[in-house]
């Protein structure tokens, strides 16, 4: 299981910023709270990430986060994709038995 940096360079506010994701929710989270960041920065719709900022990008990097090309990124959305909806058609056939 790993958290992931891409190289994306997204302008905001002045800022150019990429994305932070990972494997499961839990090693997300537990690295944003490592590099300083809060919970309502978190973005759960879609892939589910945190957008960093040049310096926290780094700082996470430093923490162990992979860096990873527009490939990858690809490959890690498709990867949430697929365990959603699983999950969800999981959640459909336990409540169809209901």
């Amino acid at each position: 299981m790993s958290v992931y940096v891409d190289r994306s360079e997204n302008p905001f506010y002045g800022m150019l910023m990429c994305h932070m994701m990972a494997d499961t929710l839990r090693e997300l989270h537990e690295m944003a709270d490592r590099i300083g960041m809060r919970r309502e920065w978190y973005q759960p719709k879609s892939t589910p990430h945190y957008d960093l900022c040049e310096t926290r990008r780094k700082i996470a990097i430093l923490h162990g986060a992979i860096e990873i090309d527009r490939q990858r990124t690809v490959e890690i959305i498709r990867e949430w994709r697929k365990r959603s909806e699983r999950e969800l058609l999981l959640q459909r056939v336990a409540f169809s038995r209901e």
